[in-house]
């Protein structure tokens, strides 16, 4: 079982830009489907952005063009770089992975943390 622990949170004013991390063990990233979620205080959790194992990657429609999805697998790390932030990007963001293709939908079955990001 993989075992995900993010970071990289904070407080940034609005237009600013983060990375969050969301480092592996237990087991390689590189055959994992992975994906970053966000829940935000109004709303349920909502996929962000997703990158599959081949490399593939999609975003929700909101974050498109400003959040990027990448990884490390030899530091078997995921990573969220985060740019242009705005005010409604405020959540706590988790990382989740699994060796099924769930895309942006929720059925992962391994989850970190989480890491709060506030703009602001």
């Amino acid at each position: 079982h993989v075992q995900l622990v993010e970071s990289g949170g904070g407080l940034v004013q609005p237009g600013g830009s983060l990375r969050l991390s969301c480092t592996a063990s237990g087991d390689s990233i590189s055959a994992y489907q992975m994906a970053w979620f966000r829940r935000r205080l109004e709303n349920g959790r909502e996929g962000v952005a997703y990158l599959d194992s081949d490399g593939g990657t999609d975003y929700t429609y909101s974050v498109a063009g400003r959040f990027t999805i990448s990884k490390d697998n030899a530091k078997n790390t995921l990573y969220l770089q985060m740019n242009n932030l705005r005010v409604e990007d405020t959540a706590v963001y988790h990382c989740a992975a699994d060796r099924l293709r769930f895309n942006l939908g929720s059925g992962y079955r391994f989850w970190g943390q989480g890491t709060q990001v506030t703009v602001s």
